[in-house]
Formats: C-alpha cells, structure tokens, sequence
C-alpha cells in the first residue's frame, strides 16, 4: 500500500501538470488569435486602399476645395473638421490648419484620436481644417505646384474666417514641415505661428554614433537609385520603399516586440493594433519627379537652410522671409529627426543673436525627453501637454518679441502664484535662449559637412551617369504591370496578400478563431511558463538591438572611411579648409537697407503713442531682465487689451513689437518720452500704472532688479 501512494502523483505535481496544460492551450489559442488578427490587418488594407482619399481621422470632414480642380492640379483637398458633440468653437479664434506628411503613408495622423493635434486645438476653441491628399499623384505634378495649391488653400481659410483674431495657425508634421515652412518664406502674409512637429530641415545634422539614418544615401551612391526605383514603377515611386527605410531602423521593434506584444497581450491589444496599422500600412504613391526632387534638394542636396533652393518662378526660399513664430517640436528619442536635424536650421541662417532680431523672427522651440517620432503626432500624453499648451498659448507666441525662446511647461500646484490666470495644468513659460543654446544642441561640425558635401557631389555624378547610360535602357521595359508586381512584391506590402482573406489558408483561421473565442482560457500570468515567455522576449529583443548597433557602427565606419578620404574630395572638386563646404546665407543689399531703414524709423518714433504705447513699453522695460515670458503675464496682459477693443491682435503684435525694438534700440530715450506720452492722459495715469503693476506680478511680486524697475515706472507715471 505503501508503495502503490508514493508512486502516485503529489499535489505539487499535479499542479504543475496543471500549470503546463493551461499556458499550452492559451499559447495555441493566442497564437490563432494573433493570425486572425493578421488577416484582419490585411482585409483592413485593402478595405482602406479602396477608398477614393483613404485616411484615419477621428473626425468627420467637410470637403472645400479638391485640388484635382485647380489650374495646376494635385491630389490634395481642403476638407473643415466638424467639431464632435459637446464641443464650442469660437470663430473669433485664430483657425488651424493641420498638415500630415506624404512620407510613405496617408493622412490622417494628426487627427488619429480624440487626443490629438486637431482634438487640442478645438478643445480650446478653435475651428479646424486639415490639408489631406490621395494615395496616387496627378501626373505631372510637383513639389511646386503642391505649396501653390496650399496657398490657394490657406487663403480660402482666411477668407471664412474675416474676423478672426489673427492668420492661421499652421501644423505641419514631419516630412510636410518643411513643405510648411517653404510656403510660409514664399507667402508669409497667408501665416499665423507655424508649429511644425519632428520636420527635418538640416538633413546633414546629427552625432556620431546615434544618428545613421544620414549615411544611407552616401552609401547608396547618392540619388541614382531613387531614379532607378521610380522608372521601375513606372513614372511613380512606392511610399512603401520609405516606409521599409523607417523599420529598418529599429529592427527588434519591426521583427519582434510589435508583434509579440500583439501575441502576449491579444486579448486586449487587438483594436489598438489594428487602428494603427490602418495608417501605417496605407501606403501612397509620389511621382518621380517629386520623390527626385525632394531627394536631390534636401535628403542630400541639404539646400533649404542655406537658401539655395530657386523656384520655377526664380523666387529663393529663404526661410528668413517667415513673419511668423516658428515652433520647432523635437524630441530625443526620436531617431527620425532628431533634434540636430530638426534645429540645425537655426545656427544654418543666423550666424548670431543680433541677426535674429534685425530679421524680427520669432523662434520657439520645445526637446521632448524620450518620445519617439511617431509619438509626436500619435501619443495621447503628448497632445494632452504640449500640443494642449500650444493651442491654448498660440497667441501669446504670435505676439513674443523677436528672439529665440524654449517652451517650458511647469505643473500648475496649490502654491501656484494666480492659478486663475492658468489654462489647463501646465504652466507654460517662454525662457530666452541664444544660438549658443542651440549650437550646444546641434554640434555643428565642419569636418562632418565636408562629407556629406562629397556625398552630394557623388550623388549628382551618379544620377548624371545613371540618366545618359542605363535610364534609356530601363525605360525600354518598365510598364504599369511590372510596376504593379513590384508594388505587392514589397517586402513591407508582401505580407497584406499573403494574409488576408484572399488566402484560403486565412480563410480557415478565421473559422478557428472564431472558436477560439467561444472557448478563450487564457493562464494566469503568474504561470511559470509566462514568465520563461518574458525572458525569451527580452533576450530576443537584446540580441536585435545588439545586431542594430552593430550595424550602425559598421555603417558609419565604411561612410567615414569613404567620404573622409582626401583623394574623393579632390576628385568631386572639394578642398579642406576651416571654411564650410557649402554657401551660408548671407544678408542681400536691399535687405540690410531694408533693416536700416526700420531701425532709424523705429528711433524716429521714440515719443509717439498714448497711455496704451506708454503701459507696454513699460512692461517690457520691467520684465526685459526676466529669463522668460510667463502665460500668465500674457492672460492679464489679454484682459488688459479687452478694455480697448479697437485694437485687433494683429495690431497689438505690431505694438509690443516695436515697444521692445525701442527699448532695445535706445532704452534711455524711450523712458524719457513717457511723461510725454501719458501728459494728456493724466486722470488715467494711476488706473495705467495698477494694470502694469497686475501684470508684471502675474508670476509673483516683483524683487531685486524688477522691482526697482517698477518703482522706477511708478515715478514716471506720478
């Protein structure tokens, strides 16, 4: 009897029998599910691809104008976004009006979800558009026919919104920022504040060792291949092939935790992953005379930040022409655009401060921590925040004085200094930076532009060999049907037919998933097994990013070692010096007459204006010591303006502006014509000077420097 109990099995056997059996069955059941969710994700793409302008907005869309009908036609369209339920607009408010990248994929991704660019702007009351377009282009169209359609686009917002409080607030997000901010230098009366969200702009930039997205086209041999892509398909270029550029860059994310997380959590990640990969498999089309032109000017040319780009019209882009703020929003963990790329522009026009302000440009910029690129237009927590804090600040950096400034968001607390004058649970301050600020960020290398100023010479050579001796021959049989066997042969669209319910494999995991979720027993997480699961993910994910940074050292090796040799530089007509290897922008005659100009007449003026000129010059005299411009200053500063009701924005901008330039310029004169200003308005001057005093202790009292400041105004309007 003995023997017969201890051969039996034990509780603790059983219970890890017990164990083995359910992490098993889930395992299969997660696994079915995971391929149902495959071919869901497949059927999705070819559902969306069938729409006649395929996108991904939350919203619901008004049409305005479709650019197909336009003199110069182009697959873009103007569409209004309808404000969901609950939600008031304000039509004196400023529009805005949202641009999405044409990088590969469709539009849509700034209006994802409720929590979104386009949610925050109408949430503080803002009427919205959004600048959308098809997945094929108009043949013939290009890069410069696009910017004219937006500007035909931007002025019929104008024109349904006379009485607005400003021009349109303009959102471009990657690639389409610098669409944005093209447009803007081309036809800066049609702009309000610009924000454009991880846009490269000064595609050279970057740090050894992290950023090796730049070295690819050196590599490649230049720009030759992009031709040779686009002649394959037939006149167009497969937004797939960029798609496929963008995750090879994170391979462990691509070939592994994307869809291991989708299998480990596939009870609950199924609509999540589902929505997202309705945008990032519907993929677009550009012509090759686009994808060329956007390759040989920016990718590798890097021309649009030293004002090299000259348009059909013999119009220069010169980003200096914006009226405009810009906002830059980059983040650190975005190994896209980084923040290098996305600010070299800065330090590329402007070789210090005083050029800055004699452009009268405003420059505002914001480095997230850790999002990643898609997190900048995707990420709930981030619209929540910065884009929150944009929208509802938008006319406070539309009126900041020339300069440069970094957005910082503070938390708003119980000891929060008049937490009435706080929109949301941010406070936002605009603190003064200097190009030095941004050189520290940039690392701005001579050494590294000499080798991709040799990757761009070898690029035209290559491009200029590839067009006389082999374009003719692959011209001889490309054709639409090749071109469409290339397009469902991509790696990154292969996988739509291979799973969906043109399969009938597909079709028979379907019916089993159907089953599986009759009978779903899903395992603790507890489960041993599970945890084995955790490990094996995180080891796999270690070893690919172990693969990816040896890759990405060995491809920055071989760039170097090629593009540093002294021999290529001399043979592409390159020589070494301490100079940069490409033109710097200078300022043209008939610009700095135009700054002298407006300098003597600002002088000229010193002592014209009332009590309102007398009140905001003084401000800025008090606060012109302060490291930042407080929200709050700015929402007591607006109270203050709503007393006057004939002065638009527009025409409070231009006084604050040139209040500061006077101040500046000859801060003594322009203190000494105050009693001047105020004598004829002696009975208000008293109720003027509180209101100053309100706004300039909006943050807290003044002390130390500022406060003597005050006491100092307080003498001259006694």
């Amino acid at each position: 009897m003995k023997s017969l109990q201890s051969s039996a099995p034990g509780q603790s056997d059983l219970f890890c029998i017990q164990q083995t059996y359910d992490y098993f069955v889930d395992f299969w059941q997660r696994t079915i599910l995971f391929w149902d969710v495959m071919r869901q994700r497949s059927n999705n793409y070819y559902q969306h691809n069938a729409m006649s302008v395929p996108h991904v907005l939350h919203f619901e869309t008004e049409l305005l104008l479709d650019g197909r009908k336009l003199e110069r036609p182009v697959n873009y369209s103007l569409v209004r976004i309808k404000p969901p339920e609950g939600t008031t607009l304000n039509f004196k408010k400023r529009p805005f009006v949202i641009v999405d990248p044409r990088a590969g994929h469709g539009p849509g991704i700034g209006g994802f979800k409720t929590d979104s660019e386009i949610g925050m702007a109408m949430c503080a009351g803002h009427p919205c558009y959004f600048i959308e377009f098809s997945p094929d282009p108009v043949p013939g169209q290009t890069i410069e026919d696009i910017t004219k359609a937006e500007a035909i686009f931007l002025e019929k917002v104008i024109e349904l919104h006379p009485n607005a409080d400003g021009k349109p607030c303009v959102i471009g997000n990657c690639q389409a920022g610098w669409a944005v901010l093209m447009l803007a230098a081309i036809r800066p009366e049609l702009f309000g504040p610009v924000i454009i969200a991880g846009s490269p702009l000064s595609y050279w930039a970057g740090i050894e060792g992290k950023n090796p997205m730049r070295y690819s086209a050196g590599l490649l041999g230049g720009s030759w291949l992009t031709a040779l892509t686009s002649d394959l398909g037939n006149g167009k270029f497969d937004g797939a092939h960029l798609v496929g550029n963008f995750e090879n860059l994170n391979p462990a994310n691509t070939f592994w935790t994307k869809n291991y997380n989708l299998w480990a959590n596939i009870d609950t990640e199924e609509k999540r992953f589902l929505e997202f990969e309705t945008w990032w498999g519907g993929h677009i089309n550009l012509n090759a005379e686009e994808i060329q032109w956007i390759v040989d000017q920016l990718f590798i040319g890097n021309r649009l930040a030293t004002a090299e780009i000259v348009t059909t019209d013999r119009i220069r882009i010169d980003l200096r022409n914006i009226r405009s703020p810009i906002v830059c929003f980059c983040s650190m963990g975005d190994n896209i655009t980084p923040p290098q790329q996305a600010l070299g522009w800065i330090v590329d026009l402007y070789e210090n401060d005083e050029d800055l302000l004699a452009c009268n440009q405003t420059i505002v910029y914001a480095v997230h921590e850790n999002i990643g690129h898609l997190g900048i237009f995707v990420s709930g927590e981030v619209a929540r925040k910065e884009h929150e804090e944009f929208a509802s600040n938008i006319d406070l950096i539309d009126i900041l004085p020339p300069g440069l400034y970094e957005a910082v968001m503070i938390p708003k607390t119980a000891d929060t200094a008049n937490p009435d004058l706080v929109v949301g649970d941010w406070i936002t301050r605009f603190e003064r930076r200097t190009l030095d600020d941004i050189r520290s960020i940039v690392q701005p290398n001579t050494e590294n532009e000499l080798h991709f100023a040799a990757v761009r010479r070898v690029s035209e050579i290559n491009l200029s060999l590839y067009r006389t001796f082999f374009q003719p021959f692959v011209h001889t049989f490309s054709n639409e049907q090749i071109a469409a066997l290339l397009r469902k042969t991509n790696s990154v669209t292969l996988p739509f037919e291979l799973f969906s319910d043109r399969n009938y494999v597909m079709q028979q995991v379907a019916i089993l998933a159907e089953q599986v979720r009759k009978y779903r027993l899903p395992c603790s997480p507890s489960n041993p097994f599970s945890t084995t699961q955790a490990i094996i993910s995180e080891e796999m994910i270690a070893m690919l990013n172990n693969w990816r940074d040896w890759r990405d050292k060995l491809t920055e090796q071989i760039f170097m070692d090629i593009y540093s040799n002294p021999l290529l530089h001399a043979l592409v007509g390159l020589r070494a010096s301490n100079e940069s290897p490409r033109r710097r922008p200078g300022i043209e005659p008939g610009r700095a007459e135009f700054i002298r100009d407006s300098i003597a007449g600002i002088k000229t003026r010193i002592a014209d204006g009332g009590l309102t000129e007398a009140a905001i010059r003084s401000i800025i005299y008090i606060d012109m010591k302060e490291t930042g411009v407080d929200e709050r200053k700015f929402e007591a500063l607006r109270r203050m303006r709503a007393h006057k009701k004939d002065i638009n924005l527009a025409k409070f901008k231009n006084l604050i502006r040139e209040q500061y330039l006077t101040i500046l310029f000859d801060r003594d004169a322009a203190l000494a014509a105050i009693p001047t200003m105020i004598f004829a308005n002696s009975d208000d001057r008293g109720e003027i000077f509180n209101m100053i005093k309100k706004i300039v202790s909006a943050a807290g009292e003044p002390t130390g420097e500022r406060g003597e400041r005050l006491l100092q105004i307080k003498k001259l309007f006694h």
